[in-house]
């Protein structure tokens, strides 16, 4: 099946510029993502089709790429951001209003991906993938089928827990067990859900808060539970058929991210040339097929069954394209996360580090 995106490139796919013929300086596009989120052929295919080096790097969470972009430390044109994270930008005036009419693939976007919360203008984002988050667990080491959030927080599977290492995931899966909204401003609600937070972390039912560490945990059998992605939890169960993946009753998070081009980005013209690429149906089908994300790309969506089958010599388990493409019934128990409000933003940090994460 799908090839596994090598770890080393959270170390980032950077190019070293070059001069082009006739003393020019060769035209160039940065590009911040996630880690395990592109198929890097894709890379390649576009700086041959271009022209256009790509220095490609990667952001543990949008917390942590929202700090490299206040203190100055990222020098990025094309950033992939999710939902929440592109509304706090916007309000900051951080990110360009972008030509669509450089990114016709804009128009092979789903309507239902168009006109949300982050972006109801549709002046900043081109969707790059949706799915949901979970509970990924392994079947021979829990005592049956997990459907709740008060797995992540029971002692009986204590140092056997991977907590995924993100305020605003890790405080949702507490608000989501306590029946509390994931977008709540009530302090005393956020409060609630950090001190069951913390207190699970102190009886030890944490063996670690982790993100791309979680690959290689799960994958090797070192941990029962772990909070995660969808499409992350379909390349563990490639190498890990023991795993499962559930979106717990309480309901989840569901969550879209997009291309977005920043407010001082030295290469507009490029970055646009490069989100268009990426939102094509063919980069589409590719990226579906190497991360297990769905494409909000219709087109993408409709034709993978047939493309995995074309590729494959075999049938897509349809299952598995339901976790990866989240169907209504699902989405509709979950949420889009929404921009807090700056005291609650303050209130998720101050929490956080008081957890001593």
């Amino acid at each position: 099946m799908k090839k596994i995106l090598a770890l080393a490139m959270a170390l980032s796919v950077v190019l070293s510029l070059t001069a082009c013929g006739g003393g020019e300086e060769q035209r160039v596009v940065n590009v911040c993502s996630w880690g395990e989120y592109i198929d890097e052929d894709l890379i390649y295919q576009f700086e041959d089709e271009t022209g256009i080096k790509v220095n490609y790097q990667v952001a543990e969470s949008n917390e942590v790429l929202y700090s490299q972009l206040k203190t100055g430390g990222a020098d990025y044109d094309v950033i992939v951001p999710s939902d929440y994270m592109i509304a706090r930008l916007i309000s900051e005036g951080m990110l360009a209003e972008l030509d669509y009419a450089n990114i016709p693939n804009y128009d092979l976007i789903d309507d239902q991906y168009k006109h949300l919360s982050f972006d109801p203008d549709n002046k900043y984002t081109v969707p790059y993938t949706f799915g949901t988050l979970g509970i990924i667990y392994n079947t021979t080491m829990v005592d049956g089928p997990i459907t709740s959030w008060d797995a992540m927080f029971d002692e009986k599977y204590a140092g056997n827990v991977l907590m995924i290492r993100n305020s605003r995931d890790a405080l949702a899966a507490a608000l989501l067990d306590l029946g509390y909204d994931i977008n709540t401003t009530d302090k005393a609600e956020i409060q609630a859900a950090y001190q069951l937070l913390s207190d699970a972390k102190d009886k030890g039912v944490y063996q670690a808060f982790v993100m791309d560490e979680v690959f290689n945990k799960m994958e090797g059998g070192n941990a029962a539970i772990a909070m995660y992605y969808a499409g992350d939890y379909l390349t563990m169960l490639e190498n890990n058929p023991d795993l499962a993946f559930v979106v717990p009753k309480e309901g989840s998070n569901w969550f879209v991210d997009a291309m977005c081009v920043l407010k001082d980005a030295q290469h507009q013209e490029e970055a646009e040339e490069w989100i268009n690429f990426i939102a094509s149906t063919s980069s589409s089908l590719a990226n579906m097929d190497y991360i297990w994300y769905a494409s909000p790309n219709k087109e993408a969506l409709e034709e993978y069954p047939a493309y995995y089958q074309e590729t494959y010599s075999e049938d897509l388990d349809m299952g598995l394209y339901e976790i990866m493409a989240a169907p209504k019934d699902v989405l509709d128990r979950c949420t889009l996360y929404e921009n807090l409000p700056s005291d609650t933003l303050t209130l998720y940090n101050d929490l956080w580090t008081e957890l001593g994460i």
